[in-house]
């Protein structure tokens, strides 16, 4: 007989096992008969790691269960397979390898129960990606259950596709996808739409098979659909200009989304879609969305959506952040548009009214709107300017850092004592990180906007005494030259920087340039002579007291001791009563450790010993300085659109430059034209020249006379240097406040605006500022601006504040354009940028030609 079919006649069982009597021994089955226990179930498991005291005793309970998870996969056990597979994904949330898993999941799919389906859906959404092969067995299983007749098993396969589906996938299910987002059933429909989605991103060429589709979407009642469908509808417009052109003019989709959203204000209490007070904020904002990217460069959509957008700005409830979510949306999106001046101030109003609430996150994102705005509406932000300069008491240090940027952006001709006032106070109390940039802003604004050069020397100085540590290395050359064009100032500069420094060496910036004026203008010092303020009484002695002191002190590094023996030598050419002094100074650091300093006192040794007779003549007064820019100033000639550069010689050239250093420099903007360059300067040249400046133009002509009979450049009587000559007055006319500013260049995530100035001691001056703001999200670095104009003009590129751009537009880089412009004609302008993005090396070419006529006219 059968050892099974005896155990159950003798009625014995346990353990699911079969024990029985054989005789007078226990008889056990062969294990062909046995079977695994019952696994334990998801909350057990849960519970059971919850109450791991360490993580060794965690690893160790996932360890035990995943080896019985992974003998029950060989057994082929289907009655436990959805609780063993649902272990497995709790396991894999905590971290713990589960790819052993996916094999199994494959076959959860295909099997006929909806609670197996549920469970392999999920975990292949979890385990599986495009990444692996074993994704592409299921595409047959989706596509069936696509067609199932159970709609929830059709949302199972729909959620699935749209979150892992490959683009193979996408390919041969696209048009299951297209026919349930046809069908009537809104829970389908709203699955459809957003699997729609994924299915453009993977494959764009597609689109075109869901626009039938989109028709009748928007018609829908239920809100689901509706959001589903505006997610659609943004996709396909931000991936094809021609469907965004297609849904402006074809389909009239602004005023069906105008109609929508003001529904959505004007309806009453609805608890289905109520949030906070307010009707579906969540759809509203999508709707917001979609509204700015259709109107935006577009006049006539833009028209469209002005009345809404005001009405929803004065409509919504700010109490609760919902509604704040929403009007900040609003506020993106009038700015975004062509939208009225009206709509623009009430939208900065909004944003200052952010600036006051109590929540951080909510006054950040007020900041870095408002940044983003400050160049397009200027005045508007003008007005929260004391609101904004509050933020920089703030304590934390993100809101601060973007009220710094703000204020920096908001100086101008009129406000810069004031503002430069809170900014000063800024510098002093707030934590080192921010120091560094906020000197370097204070020293452009200054640079700018200077209303007088004590004031600019004196707000420099005050930066120095403040944070010296952390300016930019060009901040003492830069004081320097700034001190000495101020001829006036030298004996009042002098007298500040020699208390400044008494006593305290702790800033070695503000030591330099104190080392460098004393030794330059110590002899003013002693005499005591100046008129700005009550003169001290400082002896020879005193002087050398200092400087001797600078040398010894251990904060001092080996440049500030250079620039203190190097006044110390200057000085024996201005004093007279302790030559034998600085000798002996300068002799003992002929033996000096430091390299540098050693070969400058064996040098200054030489002067005294062999060359006294030439000392007086190689020690006077350092001369006037010109400010040496690093991009050199270019000019662009043009030949039917295509720009040529030449370089403008900062002092007015002997004769022709050599043909292959010209063609050189015409790479400067990638022109490829070998033709050689012309400078702009005037020169003696036989009267056949004529045809050589046949100016590359061809038959472009700026000038207003024929081509074939081109007129000769005028003789510019103007200095080369652009400012060379001007005077202390403000250098930029407030009338010209009134010029509007453009933007020059916007791809790629970059973005040039053009700000315009003009000079009040020379009218053919126009000052241009440049800002670069960079809305990735990495930052773009090494960036160079280049430019150039027609050969009629002059140009020069002053330094940039940086070379980094900051990614979502967090910060900009400024730099200034000035250009010469005698003959009043309308300016043209190229324009090379060259930066590394996202470890690519980039570069562009645009030309500019939409220049306000009042900065040229």
């Amino acid at each position: 007989m059968d050892p099974l079919c005896f155990a159950f006649r003798l009625g014995v069982h346990l353990h699911q096992g079969f024990t029985f009597l054989h005789g007078s021994h226990l008889y056990i089955p062969p294990a062909r008969y046995l079977r695994m226990p019952a696994p334990i179930r998801l909350r057990e498991l849960i519970r059971t790691i919850r109450t791991a005291r360490t993580q060794a005793e965690e690893r160790e309970m996932i360890q035990k269960e995943c080896a019985a998870i992974r003998s029950s996969f060989r057994e082929e056990d289907n009655t436990y397979r959805c609780r063993n597979v649902a272990k497995l994904l709790y396991m894999h949330m905590l971290g713990y390898p589960a790819h052993f898993g996916q094999l199994e999941c494959l076959k959860l799919i295909a099997s006929q129960k909806f609670t197996d389906k549920r469970i392999g859906y999920l975990g292949a959404m979890l385990l599986l990606d495009e990444r692996q092969d074993v994704h592409l067995l299921m595409t047959n299983c989706i596509k069936n259950d696509l067609n199932h007749s159970t709609q929830y098993v059709q949302g199972l396969a729909l959620c699935t596709l749209g979150c892992m589906g490959s683009s193979e996938m996408c390919r041969d299910l696209a048009g299951e996808v297209e026919k349930l987002l046809k069908t009537s059933n809104s829970y389908l429909r709203k699955k459809a739409a957003l699997c729609a989605v994924h299915v453009i991103r993977k494959v764009p060429e597609l689109m075109e098979m869901f626009l039938p589709a989109t028709k009748n979407l928007l018609n829908e009642k239920n809100h689901g659909v509706l959001h589903t469908s505006v997610v659609l509808l943004t996709e396909m417009c931000e991936r094809s200009p021609d469907m965004l052109a297609h849904f402006r003019k074809n389909e009239k989709l602004v005023p069906q989304l105008v109609r929508i959203l003001k529904n959505l204000i004007m309806s009453g209490y609805s608890p289905e879609h109520d949030v906070s007070g307010i009707s579906d904020p969540f759809l509203q904002v999508r709707i917001l969305r979609l509204l700015r990217i259709l109107g935006r460069n577009d006049d006539d959509s833009s028209e469209a959506m002005n009345d809404i957008l005001a009405q929803v700005a004065t409509n919504t409830e700010t109490s609760k952040n919902v509604g704040n979510a929403i009007l900040y949306e609003t506020v993106l999106t009038i700015m975004d548009i062509k939208s009225e001046s009206g709509l623009r101030v009430l939208a900065i109003n909004i944003l200052g009214r952010f600036l006051l609430n109590n929540d951080k996150n909510i006054r950040y994102v007020a900041l870095t709107s408002l940044l983003k705005t400050v160049q397009t509406d200027h005045n508007a932000v003008q007005r929260h300017r004391s609101t904004i300069v509050d933020c920089l008491k703030d304590l934390d240090v993100s809101i601060k850092r973007r009220a710094m940027e703000l204020s920096f952006a908001l100086v101008n001709g009129n406000n810069i004592r004031g503002m430069m006032k809170e900014l000063l106070y800024f510098l002093d109390s707030c934590e080192p990180e921010f120091k560094a940039d906020c000197a370097s802003g204070i020293f452009l604004a200054a640079e700018k906007y200077a209303p007088s050069k004590r004031w600019h020397i004196d707000t420099i100085m005050r930066v120095l005494t403040t944070a010296g540590s952390y300016v930019r290395d060009d901040a003492v050359p830069n004081l320097i030259q700034l001190i000495t064009n101020s001829m006036e100032m030298h004996a009042y500069t002098v007298q500040r920087l020699y208390k400044a420094i008494f006593g305290d060496y702790s800033q070695q910036s503000l030591v330099q340039v104190a080392s460098w004026c004393i030794g330059e203008y110590g002899d003013l010092l002693v005499s005591g002579q100046c008129e700005e303020e009550e003169p001290i009484q400082v002896t020879e002695d005193e002087v050398l007291d200092i400087l001797e002191s600078i040398l010894i002190s251990n904060m001092s590094v080996s440049v500030t001791r250079g620039y203190a023996l190097t006044a110390i030598m200057k000085l024996s050419t201005r004093f007279t009563c302790t030559v034998n002094r600085i000798k002996k100074v300068v002799s003992i650091y002929g033996s000096s450790i430091d390299v540098e300093l050693q070969q400058r006192a064996v040098e200054y040794n030489a002067l005294f010993k062999k060359y006294d007779h030439m000392r007086p003549a190689l020690l006077e007064r350092m001369p006037v300085m010109e400010k040496v820019t690093t991009n050199g100033p270019t000019e662009v000639v043009q030949t039917n659109g295509e720009t040529e550069p030449a370089v403008l010689e900062t002092k007015p050239p002997p004769g022709l430059q050599p043909t292959s250093q010209a063609n050189d420099l015409l790479d400067l903007l990638g022109g490829n034209d070998t033709t050689p360059v012309i400078p702009t300067a005037p020169m003696s040249k036989p009267a056949s020249a004529g045809g050589e400046l046949l100016d590359l133009l061809g038959d472009l002509n700026l000038t207003g006379s024929p081509a074939s009979a081109p007129t000769p450049a005028p003789q510019i009587s103007q200095p080369p240097f652009l400012l060379d000559g001007l005077s202390s007055q403000p250098l930029f006319n407030d009338v010209a406040a009134g010029i509007p500013s453009i933007t020059a260049y916007s791809k790629n995530g970059l973005k040039i605006d053009f700000t315009f100035e003009r000079s009040n001691t020379n009218p053919s001056v126009t000052v241009i500022t440049i800002q670069a703001s960079n809305s990735t999200e990495l930052d773009m670095t090494d960036f160079v601006f280049q430019a150039a104009v027609p050969k009629t003009f002059q140009l020069q590129l002053l330094s940039p504040s940086s070379s980094v751009i900051p990614a979502f537009n967090s910060g900009t880089i400024t730099q200034v354009i000035k250009v010469l412009n005698p003959q009043k004609q309308q300016l043209r302008m190229r324009i090379k940028l060259t930066y590394n993005h996202k470890g690519s090396a980039m570069q562009d070419l645009a030309e500019v030609n939409n220049f306000p006529p009042q900065s040229w006219q």
